[in-house]
């Protein structure tokens, strides 16, 4: 039980990668600076009124915190979550989401912005500054749903909860608190988009170096899968039409003897045995960086595994 704790990477709790490191050093700089010069907010947040011509915030906004706390928070989720993530993807793969989900996320909270004006009449959607790291962390956590779905973590003593379910369980407290607290629901926006937009990624771009193709189109991953399983018969027609949309020619096929399929043929390397076991690779990756946490309860998790290949080979 403990030799798969004592293997992983991270001794004494540490590991942080140089990337992680790298970007908390810019996030905490770039906070240090709009709290010592707050003249530049509107130089470097996202204001949708300034957008036009100043769209390089549509980048500099993500790794902006406006306060210490948003700071703080961003720091110790870019090091903890990122230190799981890039083993699993590497350092290029984990800097180039990072990148896309946060200029995707910052083109969506802008057009919403604009359309909120339009219908509200109200100029606060247009000149409150935008900022923050949520969006890619929201997206991070998407990222371990796709890694391990079924991994439980003990977020405290008397509180369980499967990572698949993670992301869905923050979108829901952000909503909840949104109604209560005003500045909680300018956040929202990005949360929202922020996982969607990590999704999308995922799903469709992210490009598997073992098979040279692209996303993730297992039913663990799909759209519905976010949602419990009474609302999937609802949501599961409006996704799957959205789903051929953006596969195009290169979609997903319920037969269990299919993965990817261009017209009628099978891509190579994509079946349901070499999918699981490139799930089952980075289930173990992620569980002894987590086990080095005391986050997961390894010894059940390698019978799991084990049990698993036994079948396989089988």
């Amino acid at each position: 039980m403990n030799s798969l704790s004592s293997s992983s990477g991270w001794q004494g709790g540490s590991g942080f990668t140089k990337l992680c490191k790298g970007l908390a050093v810019v996030i905490i700089g770039s906070s240090a600076v709009v709290q010592i010069i707050p003249s530049v907010i509107p130089y470097v947040a996202l204001i949708p009124a300034r957008t036009i011509p100043f769209a390089w915030n549509l980048i500099t906004a993500g790794y902006i915190e406006q306060s210490i706390f948003q700071a703080v928070v961003s720091t110790i989720g870019l090091l903890f979550i990122g230190r799981v993530l890039e083993p699993i993807w590497g350092s290029k793969e984990l800097l180039k989401f990072i990148f896309v989900v946060n200029f995707l996320t910052s083109v969506c909270v802008f057009a919403t912005a604009i359309a909120l004006y339009y219908i509200t009449t109200k100029e606060n959607y247009l000149y409150t500054p935008i900022s923050g790291f949520q969006g890619v962390l929201i997206g991070f956590l998407v990222g371990i749903k796709q890694i391990l779905p079924d991994q439980e973590l003990s977020l405290l003593p008397s509180f369980k909860i499967q990572t698949k379910w993670l992301p869905s369980f923050l979108l829901l407290l952000c909503i909840l608190l949104s109604f209560f607290i005003e500045e909680s629901a300018s956040y929202l926006p990005t949360f929202l988009f922020g996982a969607y937009m990590s999704w999308i990624y995922l799903r469709y771009l992210q490009r598997k170096p073992e098979t040279s193709l692209r996303g993730d189109p297992s039913d663990e991953f799909s759209f519905s899968s976010f949602f419990p399983s009474a609302m999937r018969p609802v949501i599961d027609p409006v996704a799957t039409l959205f789903d051929r949309m953006l596969r195009g020619r290169s979609q997903v096929t319920n037969d269990s003897s299919d993965g990817y399929t261009l017209g009628a043929t099978s891509l190579p390397g994509s079946g349901p045995v070499e999918a699981s076991r490139r799930r089952e690779r980075g289930a173990r990756a992620l569980e002894e960086r987590l086990a080095a946490d005391g986050l997961v309860a390894v010894g059940e998790k390698e019978d799991d595994l084990s049990h698993k290949d036994a079948a396989e080979n089988v």
